[in-house]
């Protein structure tokens, strides 16, 4: 039992948590204070969400790279209605809506792909710049902010609250809690269901999936619908956090998905993927941030080392199938 589970990837990439924490913590003891924690978890949410989205993506065998001008749009859409009809809406029509329209905006990505026949990485790339150049061209990149005083109440919200010694209020956040809810029903959707064990094979070998009478439109349909839900969930998410709405907040924002995703043992050529292993990911980046803060290294370092890890993980996955195919290759001499 205990040989099995250090085996796996996802134990690897606890220790190194371990690690990175012991290092950063023996630096700033601060880093292992409750307060800090909870905020890490609350400021992560974010890229927790969208990378569950991302990891039912890579799992299929697709990537998405239109997720942030999706959420970006959503997020626009539903600023506006908050500032011209914020007293006939709440938190829970807001993010209805958000999920709504970005599930529709991401079938929209499984249609050209299917019906295409494009790469998912062109075809979202293109769909990533017509989004944004649109809504850089209808909103002549204003900012919004000024929101109803409820929606900035949301955020504030917290499961159960703690004081520190300065007398200062802190707890578990709403949308620590909202992140928590979507890696639930990611491994739910993996794990007990049919509908998961599709998409593995859909990723493992598409036209086998085919062959073996899966639909494939409709599993490209949920799997970019899902992503896509999940852009329009983070979407509210965002301007939840920094209460206000702009058209180039989340540019860049996929390069620490990908990374998350990948570091948690997500193949970029599909069918290999945990909820586990993504939220490893995400909490390992979410250290290296936060520990790099602590210890007053330069942010601009973290794109540095987001782009080691991204090789790094790349790099590791391939010698894990090589180690693999070298196993299987001499058990069948045997």
């Amino acid at each position: 039992m205990i040989k099995k589970i250090t085996s796996r990837y996802e134990f690897f990439v606890f220790m190194v948590i371990v690690i990175f924490s012991i290092i950063i913590g023996a630096i700033n003891p601060n880093f292992f204070k409750l307060e800090n924690i909870f905020d890490i978890l609350q400021s992560y949410s974010l890229t927790g969400i969208f990378a569950i989205g991302m990891l039912i993506v890579l799992i299929s065998g697709g990537i998405d790279l239109s997720f942030t001008a999706i959420a970006t749009i959503t997020g626009y859409t539903v600023a506006v209605l908050l500032l011209s009809r914020g007293t006939q809406l709440n938190i829970f029509v807001v993010f209805l809506l958000a999920a709504v329209m970005g599930t529709l905006l991401g079938m929209v990505n499984a249609c050209i792909i299917y019906f295409f026949k494009i790469p998912p990485i062109i075809a979202t790339i293109a769909t990533q710049n017509v989004y944004y150049g649109l809504l850089t061209v209808i909103t002549h990149g204003k900012w919004l902010y000024g929101f109803p005083s409820w929606f900035g109440a949301f955020v504030k919200l917290k499961v159960f609250n703690l004081t520190n010694a300065n007398d200062v209020r802190y707890g578990l956040s709403i949308v620590t809690v909202i992140w928590f809810a979507v890696i639930l029903l990611g491994w739910f959707i993996l794990r007990k269901t049919v509908l998961g064990r599709s998409i593995y094979a859909l990723g493992g070998n598409a036209a086998s999936a085919q062959r073996a009478g899966f639909n494939i439109l409709r599993l490209q349909l949920f799997v970019y619908g899902f992503m896509g839900l999940m852009a329009g969930i983070g979407s509210v998410i965002q301007a939840l956090l920094v209460q206000t709405v702009a058209p180039n907040s989340l540019v860049g924002k996929e390069l620490d998905v990908i990374a998350a995703v990948v570091l948690g043992g997500a193949s970029l050529t599909g069918g290999v993927g945990t909820v586990l292993g993504t939220v490893l990911g995400v909490a390992l980046m979410a250290i290296m941030s936060n520990g790099l803060t602590l210890m007053h290294v330069p942010s601009y370092w973290y794109k540095v080392v987001t782009g080691f890890i991204i090789l790094a993980s790349v790099a590791a996955g391939a010698w894990r199938r090589k180690a693999t195919s070298n196993k299987k290759v001499i058990i069948e001499a045997e």
